[in-house]
């Protein structure tokens, strides 16, 4: 049985690791894996935090949490393929279209 404070730990690393992903890179394709990171951090705090006290609820949140990470893979990776058609490009820093 792994610690309780050790799957803290390793989710608060992987959401610390996502964190620093969307600040860093440029590349919008490895923002969306990095926000894909930092849920699944959050994810595994959720189950930890569920097996400790022995409640279903955090389950149900990995649920919905994934559920949303999911909608935002399908719905992001469009919005990439789109942009890259029309710009050639999938850098953020070149990505202007809404500038009036």
């Amino acid at each position: 049985m792994i610690p309780f404070e050790y799957s803290l730990l390793l989710s608060a690393i992987l959401f610390a690791i996502g964190c620093v992903g969307v600040l860093v890179r440029r590349n919008v394709i490895v923002l969306l894996m990095c926000i894909e990171l930092m849920l699944n951090g959050v994810n595994l705090s959720f189950v930890a935090i569920a097996d400790k006290l022995d409640s279903a609820e955090g389950l149900i949140y990995v649920f919905f949490v994934m559920t949303v990470a999911a909608a935002e893979a399908a719905v992001g990776l469009a919005i990439v393929v789109n942009l890259f058609r029309h710009r050639d490009s999938v850098y953020a820093d070149e990505i202007n279209l809404l500038k009036g």
